[in-house]
């Protein structure tokens, strides 16, 4: 009875997200049977208003409305239709393909419309991001040793709790910058054109995300020279570097909390009069203070704490001292913490040294709808964002492998494709494992998770659930290298690195156990990608059987008999 489909350009032009001041045209024919005497357009944003669609001429079938408009604000929309009948209104909304039903309290179709001043980087388009944990990607022997702490040989198994009960995640492997630069050949044949560090600032932890001094490098790591020559060297092979930044809490072993006296200055427990006093929130001072889950080794700084912004953000900031080294991108942990205010800082301050400065921030769900501290976030309007990790790309892949539904597949993807502007959606790191979930072999090999944390650190996967793991890791990295996005592969899942969660996904590197299959073939998506680049992509799905065209290439995964193709069309 409706044909409308908010994703065919037939009946909305244009596809997915729009501009401001950018022309919108919706066909939407109602079948004759229907008796549609006229046909209202309800757009909803910060107040509600109806339109009338004009008759657009008939066929055999169904009679045609239409209604062009532009919006001049940048927000959230969201949009229905109501059908005039002589026996009253028919409520039309959509189904969870965006297609129309008629029916009532049905969701609203959303429309993202962005500034049309908004741009995002060029040269991280079509490229390939390596996500490195810095301890444990390679060493280079200099001699350094931590502070605090236990340094350990490569082969030495992690520790994964201290005598004491307590796990401080202080067991250092001494991964460095020179090492970083001696892999850079093996990088390149990888393809990639980006890495992007877990922090590298100095810090207590071999995680680093309790950051002690925003402006020094962490000595295991290197000295701020060594990171330069690692920034030069790695742009003479074609590749940036991108750092986190950890603006949501400090250590509380740090400069500017210095809980325990490590710092020759006053820290904000150690004195009111601190001139970091005013970055905290203290329930009883000095003990009780917020902190990041209820860690006490991360303070929370206080999203209302404009001295630390203006120390991250501000001319001759951290941020700007990085970028002007040559660091080319910034991608923001648990950005959703962090002030909407704060977030535009810090895009204006990368943006200060260069245009082409990226800024990407963690977000687990749909950032065009994402809500936190009360307020909905605006990261893609164009003040803030140039893309986010796409965790849900990566839900969409691994539910597709296990569940073999195509379909549902589809229909995630799309809903990302058409709610991120392009721009955006071109600079979010597609992704299927981070230092933050478990290695993608054992997610995929669906193994039967061990119950004791000792237990997850000695278990070796079967020969059966390895055979299976890998066949699924190939099916895996091939969507998430033909989907929209840059790929990005976490450190050690090109070779088949096994592990569940913190710490034990984040063991050295193994040089001497790479799986050469698995290898081989990430190099190949790697070639491939580059040729494809930034070619717009087709989705077709069956429930069995997911079609993905870009550029010369078609790639066939078949979930039910668990096969991967990649043609290339004449």
């Amino acid at each position: 009875m409706l044909k409308f489909d908010s994703r065919n350009t037939i009946y909305k032009m244009p596809f997915g997200a729009i501009k401001t001041h950018q022309r919108v045209r919706i066909l939407f024919p109602v079948h004759k049977s229907v008796g549609a005497k006229g046909v209202g357009f309800c757009m909803r944003g910060e107040k509600l208003k109806k339109f009338d669609l004009h008759f657009a001429g008939s066929d055999k079938s169904y009679d045609n409305y239409q209604i062009e408009f532009i919006l001049t604000a940048p927000g959230i929309y969201y949009y229905r239709f109501e059908i005039y009948t002589e026996k009253g209104c028919l409520f039309v909304g959509r189904d969870d393909e965006c297609k129309a039903i008629i029916g009532d309290w049905l969701p609203e179709w959303q429309l993202t419309c962005y500034d049309s001043e908004y741009t995002t980087p060029e040269w991280l388009k079509g490229g390939v991001i390596y996500h490195i944990f810095p301890d444990r990607f390679n060493r280079k022997e200099d001699g350094v040793r931590p502070v605090k702490g236990s340094f350990k040989e490569w082969s030495e198994p992690l520790t994964i709790v201290d005598p004491d009960g307590v796990y401080r995640a202080n067991d250092f492997y001494g991964g460095n910058a020179t090492g970083v630069i001696e892999k850079l050949p093996y990088l390149k044949d990888l393809g990639v054109t980006c890495i992007y560090f877990s922090p590298v600032f100095e810090s207590y932890s071999n995680h680093r995300y309790d950051t002690a001094d925003y402006t020094k490098i962490d000595r295991l790591f290197g000295t701020e020279q060594e990171f330069k020559m690692l920034i030069d060297k790695a742009k003479e092979y074609g590749i940036s570097i991108i750092l986190d930044g950890v603006f949501n809490h400090t250590g509380a072993d740090s400069l500017y909390f210095n809980k325990f006296d490590t710092y020759p200055e006053k820290g904000a427990y150690q004195s009111k009069d601190s001139k970091y006093y005013s970055w905290f929130t203290f329930e009883e001072f000095p003990d009780t203070y917020d902190c990041w889950w209820g860690c006490t080794v991360v303070p929370t700084v206080s999203r209302q704490a404009e001295g630390f912004q203006e120390f991250i953000a501000g001319e001759n900031g951290v941020i700007d001292k990085w970028t002007r080294l040559g660091v080319r991108g910034w991608r923001l942990d648990v950005v959703d913490e962090l002030s909407t205010p704060f977030v535009r800082k810090i895009r204006t301050a990368a943006k200060r040294v260069s245009d082409e400065t990226i800024v990407i921030g963690e977000v687990w769900e749909d950032a065009s709808t994402k809500e936190s501290y009360g307020e909905k976030r605006t990261y893609f309007l164009g003040k803030e964002l140039d893309g986010v990790m796409n965790y849900p790309f990566r839900t969409a892949i691994l539910d597709a492998i296990r569940k073999k539904d195509g379909l549902e597949f589809k229909k995630a993807v799309l809903t990302i494709m058409d709610n991120y502007p392009k721009a955006s959606l071109d600079c979010c790191m597609s992704l299927i494992g981070t230092h933050d979930t478990v290695r993608i072999i054992n997610e995929l090999a669906e193994v039967k998770i061990p119950k004791t944390k000792q237990e997850k650190l000695d278990y070796v996967l079967t020969d059966a659930e390895r055979e299976m793991g890998v066949r699924r890791l190939k099916m895996a990295s091939a969507l998430q290298f033909f989907l929209p996005g840059v790929p990005t592969i976490y450190y050690g899942d090109e070779i088949g690195m096994e592990g569940f969660e913190d710490p034990i996904n984040r063991r050295p590197y193994q040089w001497n156990n790479q799986n050469k299959e698995l290898l081989n073939h990430y190099m190949m998506l790697g070639r491939l990608h580059k040729e494809f680049g930034l070619e717009d992509t087709e989705i077709n799905a069956l429930k069995h059987i997911i079609e993905i065209k870009r550029g010369a290439y078609r790639l066939i995964v078949d979930l039910k008999n668990e096969t991967t193709e990649i043609v290339v069309e004449q």
